[in-house]
């Protein structure tokens, strides 16, 4: 599996029926509603859900990408680690692409289609009716909950938009696109798909307050319907005893300098482009600072050559094994995005006792006390220079910052301690008035 990567962008179509949103006008697309008393009604019945106790349940897990098929970034990881976990005590399917058969990995039962459509919603809109005729093969005994992550399967969603749904939101469009609105295509089209996700959802969650606040500003989302439930990690999965040294010669780094890391898709969103404009600011106090770059996109070419004459390497994807080794022999993470909706990258470099200077947004501000686990700045090239002249002046503050932010990691972000609060959404699901359910369906 490789670090990194980017999506491709197409048209899309949204039923004017099922999906209303404001602002754009939506497009017809040939489909055949679905009556409460068809297909895909909740044949239990209600009340299944247990509203004291959570019973063992039968999930359907929807998702776009997973660990062990077809990966793209972080969403892949954090529905991977939530299902796994769930899956301790319950019966969890994963719909999703991949080649091959079936296969059952850590209790969860991976089911894989292949789709395919020109650009990114048509192909998504593919993927969302092969993932429906897989979820068909096993919902006899019906499946007590279905569980959909981010856009790219709204449009099953839509279609099994009867039965117990919850959508989660793990970024939206507005954030990926740098916390800015655009009327150039796809971002009306997604960003619709977003809006008829929260409302034909009977519930919905969020990956950190930040975001919360964003989707419901964004799509009109009532206050009852949206809980909070951050992402989780596996600190031992990014933890490696390495020879610090020994991994900067390897990738063509001086081993007696610190190194600072950048981890993530080469997009706007990410800021890559503002650390490449904090090195000179930074290299005129610390002369001996280095940077790596691990991850791919869009904006790659333009960065090396802004980058040309400075200490920097762009390494592209790389496998998990040598992000893991890299990670653990750089000296400061940075993470300099215009908009976080969680970070997952911040758990991964604590888990590693690495120190963090990040961008005081979304997620990483709730999540970072600032001068104990990490440093916070602007999401500014002098902010950023200026934070990391601050780590780089003190090397015994900076081991003490990865410290704590490990013995954060290890006591609010385990994903036994997210599943039970996934599982309280689920409760809240079960529990739910009928009147705000009419409501939301109108």
């Amino acid at each position: 599996m490789k670090r990194g990567g980017h999506r491709p962008i197409g048209p899309v179509f949204i039923n004017r029926d099922a999906c209303k949103y404001a602002g754009h006008p939506a497009r017809e697309r040939a489909w055949s509603p679905v009556s409460k008393s068809g297909p895909y009604t909740n044949r239990r019945g209600p009340g299944n859900l247990m509203r004291n106790t959570m019973e063992r349940l039968k999930i359907a897990f929807f998702c776009w990408e997973s660990l062990y098929a077809e990966r793209v970034g972080g969403l892949a990881n954090a529905a991977t680690n939530l299902a796994e976990t769930l899956a301790r005590h319950h019966e969890v399917h994963f719909f999703t692409r991949g080649e091959g058969g079936d296969t059952e990995v850590n209790g969860v039962r991976y089911h894989y289609c292949r789709p395919s459509g020109e650009g990114i919603v048509r192909y998504c809109s593919d993927m969302s009716r092969r993932m429906i005729d897989r979820f068909d093969e096993f919902d006899t005994p019906s499946f007590d909950l279905l569980h959909f992550h981010d856009w790219h399967v709204v449009d099953a969603l839509r279609r099994l938009r009867d039965r117990e749904t919850i959508f989660t939101y793990h970024s939206t469009e507005f954030g990926r696109n740098g916390n800015a609105s655009s009327r150039r295509w796809p971002f009306p089209e997604i960003s619709g798909i977003e809006r008829c996700g929260a409302s034909i959802a009977k519930r919905v969650t969020a990956v950190s307050s930040t975001l919360r606040r964003e989707a419901m500003s964004l799509y009109d989302i009532p206050d009852w319907k949206i809980d909070v439930v951050a992402n989780g990690i596996v600190p031992g999965h990014y933890q490696a005893d390495v020879d610090p040294e020994a991994v900067k010669r390897r990738y063509g780094f001086d081993p007696d300098s610190p190194l600072i890391l950048f981890v993530g898709r080469l997009a706007w969103q990410k800021g890559p482009d503002m650390l490449v404009d904090a090195a000179p600011h930074l290299l005129r106090e610390h002369a001996d600072g280095q940077f790596a770059f691990i991850g791919d996109g869009q904006m790659r070419r333009g960065l090396e050559t802004r980058a040309r004459s400075l200490p920097i390497r762009f390494l592209g994807r790389l496998d998990d094994a040598d992000y893991v080794r890299l990670l653990n022999a750089s000296d400061i993470v940075a993470i300099p995005s215009r908009n976080e909706p969680f970070g997952l990258v911040l758990l991964e470099a604590w888990s590693a006792g690495r120190c963090v200077v990040a961008s005081d947004v979304g997620g990483l501000s709730e999540n970072i006390e600032h001068g104990t686990d990490g440093v916070k700045v602007q999401p500014h090239p002098d902010s950023i220079a200026e934070g990391l002249a601050q780590v780089a002046a003190s090397p015994e503050k900076s081991l003490s910052m990865g410290r704590e932010g490990l013995d954060k990691v290890k006591k609010e972000f385990q994903w036994s301690r997210v599943a039970e609060r996934i599982e309280e959404s689920y409760r809240k699901l079960a529990d739910q008035d009928p009147l705000p359910r009419r409501l939301t369906a109108a």
